[in-house]
């Protein structure tokens, strides 16, 4: 092989043998810094989301404590149907609408409540017709109570929604077909629904309703309590810890 061909092999082989690979070292260095930097702001965005979420929802429940306590009348009257014996431990008031798939979801744990804590709960139920048409409906809860028929009207209704309440609007014409197997005197409830004295007790739930801010269903206090966070846990959270609180005694 000659000179030239072997300098010229030499002058090939100098680039791959000094390449420049530690004079670019410091890069993966930057991104990762940077990736650090991002990874960062992420947890302080976190963290201040949550700080921000918690403080919200404590100021939310202690403008909801200050409402009951300007409102105790408005929790529970005596027009109010209800279940349980009337010295329970607990007091549950729960307002709802009878078309509010929600509230049909949490009827029966409500019902589950009170078999695992017999006569210690009593329920209160309070009727807000947010839906439209709803108030058709509540007309026939209020009326079917004088046939002593509320609870098991309430349950066909709730049995049977997704036929009478279709995107969140009521269809009459599909209530009564639900409550075929109640027992319902429906010439009775005709008469009877439109009365003055069920209007006054629809006026006082919605009054009583804006008094304490209730705006949707189910909404639930518990011996004067609201929920800290919507949900079932916390349904059942909030009334296990009255039940096991220690009974007052007389004027206490």
């Amino acid at each position: 092989m000659s000179k030239k061909s072997k300098r010229n092999k030499s002058a090939r082989e100098i680039p791959a043998a000094t390449a420049p690979a530690a004079a670019t070292a410091p890069a993966p260095a930057k991104s990762v810094s940077r990736k650090g930097l991002f990874v960062g702001a992420a947890i302080v965005l976190i963290v201040a989301f949550v700080v921000a979420t918690l403080l919200y929802t404590s100021e939310k429940q202690e403008s909801s404590r200050q409402l009951v306590q300007q409102n105790v009348e408005a929790l529970a009257s005596a027009h109010s149907p209800a279940k349980g014996p009337p010295d329970a431990r607990v007091h549950i008031v729960e307002f709802l609408d009878p078309a509010c798939e929600t509230c049909a979801d949490f009827y029966p744990e409500v019902k589950k409540l009170m078999a695992e804590h017999p006569g210690a709960i009593r329920v209160s139920m309070r009727h807000v017709p947010f839906h439209k048409g709803s108030e058709h409906v509540v007309r026939i809860l209020e009326a079917a109570r004088g046939q002593d028929l509320y609870w098991q009207t309430l349950e066909a209704l709730f049995a049977a929604q997704d036929r009478w309440t279709i995107n969140h609007a009521v269809h009459v014409d599909q209530v009564w077909p639900a409550l075929r197997g109640v027992g319902l005197d429906q010439e009775r409830v005709g008469r009877e629904m439109n009365g003055a004295d069920i209007a006054t007790r629809m006026e006082r739930d919605m009054a009583d309703a804006k008094a304490l801010n209730v705006t949707k269903t189910p909404e639930f206090f518990v011996n004067g309590r609201p929920l800290p966070r919507f949900g079932l846990k916390e349904l059942r959270d909030l009334v296990n810890d009255e039940v096991r609180k220690p009974a007052r005694g007389p004027g206490s």
